[in-house]
């Protein structure tokens, strides 16, 4: 029998040794290389294009640094940093005569809010508004938290007219004041 009549052996092929692929394995094997090599080719320039513009881009979705309106940018800024209440109670503070009206705004004026306490502070120009004001307080108090939300707002603290400011030093005795009190 000769090699080219030996079962499963095609004529040349020598035992021991592994064909070469031909036809179909040929054309799989080539396709394969092809594919791997544009993919990392693809992968490449890829990288060099993030490279080039520093990182991914915003694309057609909507994005935390797409442009947005300077109002929507302020409303962010103050829910990050957990200045909605401050801010809200400044409004206030500026919508004041609309809140409480125009007579008691002409005589009340709002100071400062105190957030931890949750305290508004409010100056009255005479001790007559400063009592007519703490009865109206919890009247004040639910059309505030009403605005603002509840609880924004736990007790308004009513000061009454400050007096002269009392400066001691080594020339004054505690409790003058003078005419000829001027220098400081």
């Amino acid at each position: 029998m000769s090699e080219s009549d030996a079962p499963g052996r095609a004529a040349g092929d020598v035992p021991g040794k592994v064909p070469e692929p031909s036809g179909v394995d040929l054309a799989r094997v080539a396709l394969r290389a092809a594919r791997e090599a544009a993919r990392a080719r693809g992968d490449a320039a890829q990288q060099k294009k993030q490279a080039r513009r520093g990182g991914l881009r915003s694309g057609a979705r909507a994005d935390r640094r797409d442009p947005m309106a300077l109002g929507a940018a302020i409303n962010r800024l103050l829910s990050e940093r957990g200045w909605e209440a401050p801010a809200a109670v400044g409004g206030v503070m500026g919508r004041w005569p609309e809140i409480v009206g125009e007579d008691v705004a002409k005589h009340c004026e709002p100071e400062r809010y105190d957030e931890d306490e949750r305290v508004l502070v409010v100056r009255c120009d005479s001790t007559a508004w400063a009592t007519n004001l703490r009865l109206l307080a919890p009247t004040l108090v639910a059309r505030l938290n009403e605005d603002l939300g509840h609880g924004a707002v736990r007790l308004i603290k009513v000061n009454g007219p400050g007096g002269p400011v009392r400066r001691y030093g080594p020339l004054r005795a505690p409790g003058s004041s003078g005419p000829g009190d001027t220098y400081g």
